[in-house]
């Protein structure tokens, strides 16, 4: 008796397990499959963020290429223009403080180098944050130093009006010393 139930009971115990086998493998099949779903949307995303990337890249080609022109189309007319001699020649620059004046030399000489300055040049050889070299910056263009920005692939490169960094050479307009500063 007791072989027949357990015989009875051991056929009805793998009849559970073989259906919860079955059950398991259908839910992990169902996960396995969502887990494809989001795969392939996540490698949609990323083909469409890699298109936008390269959009993004020829726009802003374009638009350094645009900005040249303007640059050009610009020296163009004021080359032109009778009184723009005498109208650049008349610099009206206040009188920076000593941080300004640090800025400036820097970028007198560093554009000597490089032949234009970022941010990140004035912050290097200064030891400040690029943030505070945009602030100095901003600053000396707001006191009438005439310094040119272009933008190269999004970060701005400066140079001093060619006119103003002459005048400034044989002139000294600003009344500043390179050796007080140890340039």
């Amino acid at each position: 008796m007791i072989f027949i139930f357990g015989k009875f009971f051991l056929r009805g115990g793998s009849l559970g397990i073989t259906r919860l086998n079955k059950s398991l493998r259908n839910e992990f099949t169902k996960i396995k499959h969502e887990f494809e779903e989001h795969l392939q949307a996540i490698n949609e995303n990323t083909n469409e963020i890699s298109a936008n990337y390269e959009y993004i890249c020829e726009i802003e080609g374009k638009l350094d290429r645009l900005s040249s022109r303007v640059d050009q189309i610009q020296m163009y007319l004021e080359a032109g223009t009778p009184n723009f001699a005498s109208k650049r020649s008349d610099f009206d620059v206040k009188r920076l403080n000593r941080r300004e004046q640090e800025v400036f030399l820097v970028i007198y000489t560093l554009e000597e180098e490089l032949g234009s300055v970022t941010y990140g040049d004035i912050a290097k050889r200064l030891g400040i944050s690029e943030q505070l070299a945009g602030s100095y910056v901003t600053s000396l263009i707001e006191k009438g130093v005439p310094i040119i920005k272009r933008y190269i692939n999004s970060r701005p490169h400066m140079k001093l009006d060619t006119e103003f960094k002459t005048l400034q050479a044989k002139e000294n307009i600003l009344q500043l010393s390179l050796q007080e500063f140890g340039f």
